[in-house]
C-alpha cells in the first residue's frame, strides 16, 4: 500500500510516505513554521521516490488533539493534495501515534500520552497493545487538569496496570510535580512529540477496513471544544 502520511498538530512537524517498499521521512522540530515548511517536505518525498500523489492509495493526516493552528495547517494541506489527486484519507490521532512510538522504539505495551494543552490541562489516554500490535485507546481521549488524571485513570482494569504504563508526551515535562508518579520512566520522556512515520503503521489498518474519508469530510480532532479567553483590564 503506497500511503503518504503529514502531520503538523505539534512543535513537529513530519511527513511520511511509503512507495513500492521503501520509506521516505522528513522530521523537524519547528514551532510556528509548519505552514512554511509541510508542503516542501511533502515534495522532497515524492521527489526521492521519484513518485506522483496520483500514484498514491490514500492520505493520512494527524488529527489531533494539539496545536489548533497546527492541526488546522495538516489537515488542511491533506484536504488540498487529496483534492487534486481525488485520494481518501485515514485521520490519526496525535496522542495514539506517540504511544505507536513508544512500542515500535522502544517496545512498550502499556503507555500513558500525555501532551501540554496549556490553560493548566493535559490532553491524554491511556493506550494498550492489540493482537495487531497496534496501540488502542483504553479510555476516549480527554483533557483535564494534571492533577485530575490519576482519578481520571482510576477505578478501571487500568488501575493495577498504571504503574507500569510508560508516559510520553510534554505534559510530563509541563506538570511534572503533579504526574512522575504516574509513569514507569524517570525523568522528561524521549518521546514528546508524534511522528508521521508511525501514523502510516496505524492508518493502514485502517485503509484496510475501508475506514477512510473524502476530503470533504476530513476534521480535526480538538479535545476541548471551547477555549476561554481572560479579558484584559479595561478591554
Amino acid at each position: 500500500m503506497n500511503l503518504l502520511a503529514l502531520d503538523a498538530s505539534t512543535e513537529a512537524c513530519s511527513v511520511a510516505l511509503t512507495f513500492n517498499g521503501e520509506l521516505h521521512t522528513r522530521y523537524e522540530l519547528c514551532p510556528q513554521s509548519h505552514s512554511q515548511l509541510l508542503l516542501p517536505m511533502v515534495d522532497q518525498v515524492l521527489k526521492a521516490a521519484n513518485c506522483q500523489l496520483t500514484q498514491l492509495d490514500g492520505l493520512v493526516f494527524g488529527q489531533g488533539p494539539g496545536s489548533f493552528t497546527g492541526v488546522r495547517i495538516g489537515i488542511g494541506v491533506a484536504q488540498g493534495l487529496a483534492f487534486a489527486a481525488n485520494l481518501p484519507l485515514v485521520g490519526v490521532s496525535t496522542l495514539q501515534a506517540m504511544a505507536q512510538l513508544a512500542y515500535e522504539k522502544q517496545g512498550q505495551t502499556q503507555v500513558i500520552s500525555a501532551i501540554d494543552a496549556r490553560m493548566s490541562e493535559v490532553y491524554n489516554c491511556f493506550y494498550q497493545l492489540d493482537s495487531n500490535n497496534i496501540m488502542q485507546a483504553v479510555l476516549p481521549e480527554t483533557v483535564l487538569a494534571p492533577e485530575l488524571l490519576a482519578d481520571h485513570l482510576a477505578g478501571s482494569f487500568i488501575e493495577k496496570n498504571i504503574a507500569t504504563a510508560y508516559g510520553v508526551g510534554t505534559g510530563w515535562q509541563a506538570y511534572e510535580s503533579k504526574l512522575s508518579s504516574l509513569k514507569s520512566n524517570q525523568g522528561e520522556p524521549d518521546i514528546l512529540f508524534p511522528h508521521a512515520e508511525v501514523m502510516l503503521t496505524i492508518a493502514k489498518t485502517k485503509f484496510i477496513k475501508g475506514e477512510t474519508v473524502t476530503a470533504e469530510q476530513a476534521q480535526p480532532v480538538y479535545v476541548r471544544d471551547t477555549v476561554s479567553w481572560k479579558k484584559l483590564p479595561g478591554r
